[in-house]
């Protein structure tokens, strides 16, 4: 035996999608009582888990695991044997910490993990905050002894619907109360109209390209505030900030760690529909404008809008309708009747999400 003995490992990775929920998990974990010291994470060596899960604090490791592109590339070639690797460390990984439970996020982060656990018969909980799960998730919980799921619908096997793992600054934000000081945090003016425009961790060309035209739009504007997160890919070639008092406010950022206040400070976030952002402006009750990202695995992003839309917390556009996102927020801006009731309506749905059932159903688990 090496060290204390785990209570979980939390697995997956690879994206803000999937790193964020773990470390909801981890944070959940640790207000219901276990220490850090007894909690691991386990990721990708090039996700963008390498820069958010160091700060927190947890213990984690990181594995040289890739995901299978969907087009033929070299390598595609080389995935069987890292991820034979990968599950050999991520064996060698729980044989030290020896948990009670192996949680995995989904990712393709999560395999190493999970099929070394499946190996050593540890209980396996698969955690799914999409609307229509990931492949990773469809295989790995068919080990699952539970399937957490954030919608009643889902089709994974030995489904608990618990709602999804929201982070704790996320559930504590109160748009009401905390909207001039998230302003203040910002540099965002408290009488300016503001849209926040997030792409994804990964960012959205096609989201950037409308985002142009907005700034083009409103540039004599003083009362608009655009506060845009680019993606670090991005952020080279972006279209430099704008804080000229005579016109509009244009903030540019690469990869936006302060979503919390994001949330709290504005009256319009317009975004991909990764079920992590979904959920968030849910919970939140965030006015938003949801653009599904049309190569999204299974479309699986266009069923995550569709629950906000059709619960009426949410406007949607396709991609091929962006030119019509500038009429669309002048009109949400001009009438704060509808714009205050996307936002009712969102944190309505979003109430599911609140709980602590995920984390109890993990103790039940690992019992």
């Amino acid at each position: 035996m090496t060290g204390p003995r785990a209570f979980a490992v939390v697995t997956g990775g690879g994206t803000a999608g999937h790193v964020l929920p773990a470390l909801a998990i981890i944070d959940g974990l640790v207000a219901a009582g276990h220490s850090l010291d007894t909690l691991h994470y386990a990721g990708a060596q090039r996700g963008v888990e390498t820069r958010l899960v160091p700060t927190h604090g947890v213990p984690h490791t990181f594995f040289d695991v890739v995901g299978l592109q969907r087009r033929l590339t070299v390598s595609n070639f080389a995935f069987p044997i890292r991820l034979w690797r990968a599950v050999r460390a991520a064996g060698h990984l729980l044989d030290q910490r020896r948990p009670r439970v192996v949680v995995s996020v989904g990712g393709y982060a999560s395999l190493p993990v999970v099929l070394a656990a499946r190996r050593r018969r540890l209980p396996i909980v698969v955690v799914s905050y999409d609307r229509r799960p990931g492949r990773s998730s469809e295989f790995t919980a068919r080990f699952a002894a539970v399937s957490a799921v954030a919608f009643a619908d889902s089709p994974l096997p030995r489904a608990r619907h618990t709602g999804a793992p929201v982070r704790r600054e996320v559930l504590a934000v109160d748009r009401d109360t905390q909207r001039a000081a998230a302003r203040r945090a910002l540099g965002i003016p408290t009488d300016r109209f503001l849209v926040t425009v997030v792409g994804g961790s990964q960012g959205s060309g096609a989201l950037n390209a409308a985002v142009a035209d907005l700034v083009e739009r409103w540039g004599n504007d003083p009362m608009m505030a655009v506060r845009h997160v680019v993606g670090t890919r991005f952020l080279t070639g972006a279209m430099p900030a704008r804080h000229d008092g005579d016109g509009m406010l244009y903030q540019v950022i690469g990869f936006d760690e302060q979503m919390p206040q994001v949330y709290a400070a504005s009256d319009l976030v317009v975004a991909r529909g990764g079920a992590s952002t979904v959920i968030e402006l849910a919970v939140t009750g965030t006015p938003s404008i949801l653009v599904p990202w049309p190569q999204a695995a299974d479309d699986h992003q266009r069923a995550n809008v569709a629950w906000l839309v059709e619960a009426g917390g949410a406007s949607t556009l396709d991609d091929t309708e962006l030119e019509r996102l500038g009429d669309l927020i002048d009109g949400l801006r001009s009438d704060p009747e509808r714009l205050a009731s996307l936002g009712r309506a969102a944190r309505s749905a979003g109430e599911v999400h609140r709980s602590d059932a995920i984390v109890r159903v993990i103790e039940e688990v690992a019992q």
